[in-house]
Protein backbone atom coordinates (compact mmCIF):
# COMPACT_ATOMS: atom_id res chain seq x y z
CA UNK A 1 0.00 0.00 0.00
CA UNK A 2 0.97 3.22 -0.94
CA UNK A 3 1.23 5.92 1.94
CA UNK A 4 -0.08 9.48 1.10
CA UNK A 5 3.36 11.26 0.32
CA UNK A 6 4.43 8.70 -2.03
CA UNK A 7 3.81 7.63 -5.82
CA UNK A 8 4.22 4.48 -7.47
CA UNK A 9 6.14 4.93 -11.14
CA UNK A 10 6.58 2.29 -14.19
CA UNK A 11 10.70 2.38 -14.87
CA UNK A 12 9.68 0.75 -18.31
CA UNK A 13 12.43 -1.97 -17.51
CA UNK A 14 11.52 -5.85 -17.10
CA UNK A 15 8.09 -5.02 -15.83
CA UNK A 16 9.62 -2.90 -12.60
CA UNK A 17 8.01 0.22 -10.87
CA UNK A 18 9.49 1.88 -8.39
CA UNK A 19 8.00 3.58 -5.12
CA UNK A 20 9.19 7.42 -4.48
CA UNK A 21 8.25 10.31 -2.33
CA UNK A 22 6.35 12.89 -3.76
CA UNK A 23 8.28 15.73 -2.52
CA UNK A 24 11.59 13.68 -1.10
CA UNK A 25 14.77 12.79 -3.03
CA UNK A 26 14.08 10.91 -6.47
CA UNK A 27 16.03 9.26 -8.50
CA UNK A 28 17.23 10.83 -11.91
CA UNK A 29 19.41 10.65 -15.23
CA UNK A 30 22.64 9.75 -12.91
CA UNK A 31 21.05 6.31 -12.07
CA UNK A 32 20.06 5.61 -14.74
CA UNK A 33 23.73 6.45 -16.70
CA UNK A 34 25.77 4.53 -13.55
CA UNK A 35 23.55 1.24 -13.89
CA UNK A 36 24.38 1.31 -18.27
CA UNK A 37 27.91 1.96 -17.68
CA UNK A 38 29.07 -0.62 -14.80
CA UNK A 39 30.14 -3.83 -16.14
CA UNK A 40 28.39 -6.17 -13.96
CA UNK A 41 28.28 -9.93 -14.71
CA UNK A 42 25.18 -11.87 -14.01
CA UNK A 43 26.50 -14.29 -11.28
CA UNK A 44 28.04 -10.90 -9.50
CA UNK A 45 27.70 -10.24 -6.21
CA UNK A 46 26.50 -6.56 -6.20
CA UNK A 47 27.15 -3.77 -3.20
CA UNK A 48 25.45 -0.42 -3.51
CA UNK A 49 26.58 2.47 -1.74
CA UNK A 50 23.89 4.91 -1.25
CA UNK A 51 20.67 2.89 -2.62
CA UNK A 52 18.00 5.73 -1.33
CA UNK A 53 15.01 4.01 -2.69
CA UNK A 54 17.36 1.05 -4.35
CA UNK A 55 16.73 2.29 -8.11
CA UNK A 56 20.32 0.73 -8.88
CA UNK A 57 19.39 -2.63 -8.02
CA UNK A 58 16.81 -2.18 -9.80
CA UNK A 59 17.87 -0.93 -12.92
CA UNK A 60 20.97 -3.73 -12.42
CA UNK A 61 18.15 -6.50 -12.35
CA UNK A 62 16.56 -5.37 -15.28
CA UNK A 63 19.18 -5.72 -17.02
CA UNK A 64 20.25 -9.07 -15.78
CA UNK A 65 23.21 -7.37 -14.42
CA UNK A 66 24.29 -9.28 -10.56
CA UNK A 67 23.03 -11.99 -8.66
CA UNK A 68 22.53 -10.91 -5.02
CA UNK A 69 22.42 -7.15 -3.81
CA UNK A 70 23.72 -5.96 -0.72
CA UNK A 71 22.03 -2.03 -0.47
CA UNK A 72 23.43 0.21 2.35
CA UNK A 73 21.17 3.11 3.29
CA UNK A 74 21.62 5.68 6.21
CA UNK A 75 18.51 6.96 6.34
CA UNK A 76 15.90 4.20 7.62
CA UNK A 77 12.73 5.48 6.16
CA UNK A 78 14.51 5.47 3.01
CA UNK A 79 16.03 2.25 3.23
CA UNK A 80 12.38 0.61 4.60
CA UNK A 81 11.33 2.15 1.14
CA UNK A 82 14.09 0.09 -0.86
CA UNK A 83 12.74 -3.18 0.96
CA UNK A 84 9.41 -2.40 0.28
CA UNK A 85 10.35 -1.80 -3.73
CA UNK A 86 12.47 -5.01 -3.45
CA UNK A 87 9.15 -6.62 -2.38
CA UNK A 88 7.36 -4.92 -4.87
CA UNK A 89 9.45 -6.09 -8.02
CA UNK A 90 10.16 -9.70 -6.47
CA UNK A 91 13.70 -9.10 -5.46
CA UNK A 92 13.44 -9.58 -2.01
CA UNK A 93 15.20 -13.23 -1.90
CA UNK A 94 18.02 -11.31 -3.80
CA UNK A 95 18.71 -7.72 -2.07
CA UNK A 96 19.97 -7.33 1.29
CA UNK A 97 18.69 -3.85 2.65
CA UNK A 98 20.92 -2.32 5.41
CA UNK A 99 19.81 0.40 7.52
CA UNK A 100 23.33 1.14 8.19
CA UNK A 101 26.41 3.67 7.27
CA UNK A 102 28.66 2.33 4.35
CA UNK A 103 31.69 2.23 6.15
CA UNK A 104 29.75 -0.56 8.64
CA UNK A 105 29.90 -2.70 5.11
CA UNK A 106 32.68 -4.81 5.73
CA UNK A 107 31.75 -5.75 9.24
CA UNK A 108 27.83 -6.41 7.95
CA UNK A 109 28.70 -8.75 4.86
CA UNK A 110 32.24 -9.55 4.95
CA UNK A 111 35.54 -8.65 4.00
CA UNK A 112 36.51 -9.68 0.70
CA UNK A 113 32.75 -11.36 -0.24
CA UNK A 114 31.86 -8.90 -3.26
CA UNK A 115 32.38 -8.99 -6.74
CA UNK A 116 31.40 -5.31 -7.42
CA UNK A 117 30.80 -1.88 -5.95
CA UNK A 118 28.33 0.67 -7.45
CA UNK A 119 27.68 4.09 -5.81
CA UNK A 120 26.09 7.12 -6.71
CA UNK A 121 27.68 9.05 -4.35
CA UNK A 122 26.40 12.75 -2.40
CA UNK A 123 28.13 15.23 -4.70
CA UNK A 124 27.78 18.31 -2.66
CA UNK A 125 31.17 19.66 -1.12
CA UNK A 126 30.28 20.72 2.85
CA UNK A 127 29.93 24.11 3.06
CA UNK A 128 29.89 25.24 -1.01
CA UNK A 129 26.18 25.30 -1.28
CA UNK A 130 22.87 26.31 0.45
CA UNK A 131 21.71 22.24 1.51
CA UNK A 132 17.99 21.56 0.77
CA UNK A 133 15.35 22.57 3.40
CA UNK A 134 14.05 18.75 3.01
CA UNK A 135 16.56 16.69 5.31
CA UNK A 136 16.08 13.32 3.09
CA UNK A 137 17.58 15.19 0.13
CA UNK A 138 20.03 17.33 1.96
CA UNK A 139 21.37 14.11 3.21
CA UNK A 140 21.00 12.28 -0.61
CA UNK A 141 23.27 15.16 -2.12
CA UNK A 142 25.61 16.03 0.48
CA UNK A 143 28.86 14.64 1.46
CA UNK A 144 30.30 14.85 5.09
CA UNK A 145 33.61 16.50 6.33
CA UNK A 146 35.63 13.18 5.02
CA UNK A 147 34.04 13.21 1.74
CA UNK A 148 34.07 10.21 -0.45
CA UNK A 149 36.77 8.48 1.45
CA UNK A 150 35.32 6.56 3.79
CA UNK A 151 33.36 5.42 1.48
CA UNK A 152 35.88 4.12 -1.02
CA UNK A 153 37.93 2.58 1.79
CA UNK A 154 34.68 0.41 2.71
CA UNK A 155 34.58 -0.66 -0.77
CA UNK A 156 37.92 -1.81 -1.21
CA UNK A 157 37.63 -3.96 2.25
CA UNK A 158 34.63 -5.46 0.89
CA UNK A 159 35.47 -6.17 -2.57
CA UNK A 160 37.20 -9.46 -3.31
CA UNK A 161 41.06 -9.80 -5.10
CA UNK A 162 40.40 -7.94 -8.53
CA UNK A 163 37.30 -6.91 -7.62
CA UNK A 164 35.45 -4.00 -9.48
CA UNK A 165 33.88 -0.50 -7.72
CA UNK A 166 31.80 1.87 -10.71
CA UNK A 167 31.02 5.42 -9.88
CA UNK A 168 29.48 8.71 -11.10
CA UNK A 169 30.86 11.60 -10.01
CA UNK A 170 31.20 15.36 -10.74
CA UNK A 171 34.06 15.68 -13.74
CA UNK A 172 35.06 19.12 -11.92
CA UNK A 173 36.10 16.86 -9.22
CA UNK A 174 37.91 14.27 -11.02
CA UNK A 175 41.50 14.57 -9.23
CA UNK A 176 40.03 14.57 -6.13
CA UNK A 177 38.13 10.72 -6.72
CA UNK A 178 40.89 9.51 -8.17
CA UNK A 179 43.44 10.67 -5.81
CA UNK A 180 41.36 9.30 -2.93
CA UNK A 181 41.01 5.80 -5.10
CA UNK A 182 45.14 5.67 -5.20
CA UNK A 183 45.05 6.25 -1.43
CA UNK A 184 43.52 3.19 -0.70
CA UNK A 185 44.50 0.75 -3.68
CA UNK A 186 41.50 1.37 -6.01
CA UNK A 187 43.20 1.60 -9.25
CA UNK A 188 40.95 3.25 -12.19
CA UNK A 189 40.60 1.01 -15.43
CA UNK A 190 37.79 2.56 -17.31
CA UNK A 191 36.92 6.53 -17.43
CA UNK A 192 33.95 8.11 -19.94
CA UNK A 193 32.84 11.76 -19.38
CA UNK A 194 29.69 13.04 -19.71
CA UNK A 195 28.68 16.17 -21.64
CA UNK A 196 25.43 18.15 -21.63
CA UNK A 197 25.91 18.62 -25.72
CA UNK A 198 28.30 19.03 -27.68
CA UNK A 199 29.03 22.38 -27.11
CA UNK A 200 28.97 22.51 -23.01
CA UNK A 201 32.30 21.04 -20.94
CA UNK A 202 31.51 17.74 -19.19
CA UNK A 203 29.69 17.98 -16.14
CA UNK A 204 29.59 14.20 -14.70
CA UNK A 205 31.98 11.52 -14.92
CA UNK A 206 31.61 7.55 -15.13
CA UNK A 207 34.90 5.80 -13.31
CA UNK A 208 35.65 2.06 -12.88
CA UNK A 209 37.95 1.14 -10.63
CA UNK A 210 39.43 -2.25 -9.41
CA UNK A 211 41.33 -3.18 -6.21
CA UNK A 212 45.32 -3.88 -6.64
CA UNK A 213 44.94 -3.43 -10.47
CA UNK A 214 47.78 -2.82 -12.39
CA UNK A 215 47.34 1.10 -13.67
CA UNK A 216 46.07 0.92 -16.93
CA UNK A 217 43.26 3.13 -17.51
CA UNK A 218 41.36 2.81 -20.70
CA UNK A 219 39.16 6.47 -22.28
CA UNK A 220 35.73 5.57 -23.28
CA UNK A 221 34.11 7.89 -26.20
CA UNK A 222 32.49 10.91 -24.78
CA UNK A 223 28.78 10.50 -23.81
CA UNK A 224 26.56 13.14 -25.16
CA UNK A 225 23.23 13.78 -23.32
CA UNK A 226 21.36 16.42 -25.79
CA UNK A 227 21.17 17.31 -28.79
CA UNK A 228 21.56 20.98 -29.63
CA UNK A 229 17.95 21.28 -30.36
CA UNK A 230 17.89 19.55 -26.86
CA UNK A 231 16.38 16.57 -27.84
CA UNK A 232 18.23 13.30 -26.46
CA UNK A 233 20.52 11.64 -28.35
CA UNK A 234 20.33 8.23 -30.01
CA UNK A 235 22.82 6.42 -27.16
CA UNK A 236 20.96 8.34 -24.41
CA UNK A 237 17.26 7.07 -26.26
CA UNK A 238 19.01 3.21 -26.17
CA UNK A 239 20.04 3.39 -22.90
CA UNK A 240 16.54 4.02 -21.95
CA UNK A 241 15.24 1.78 -24.05
CA UNK A 242 13.13 3.91 -26.02
CA UNK A 243 13.51 2.50 -29.22
CA UNK A 244 12.14 -0.52 -27.35
CA UNK A 245 9.07 0.89 -25.90
CA UNK A 246 8.38 1.92 -28.98
CA UNK A 247 7.79 -1.17 -30.31
CA UNK A 248 5.46 -2.75 -27.68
Amino acid sequence: MLETDEVMEDLQLAGFSIIQKKNGFRFGMDAVLLADFAHVHSGDRVADFGTGTGILPLLLAGRGKGSTYHAFEIQSDMADLARRNAELNGLGHRMTVHASDVVNAPAMIGYGQIDHVICNPPYGTPGSSLKNPAENKAMARHQDEDGLLPWLQAAFRVLRVRGRMSVIYPAQRLLEIMEQMDQVRLTPKRLRMIYPTVKKPANLVLIEAQREAKPLLHMEPPLIVHQIDGTETEEIREIYHYAEESLE
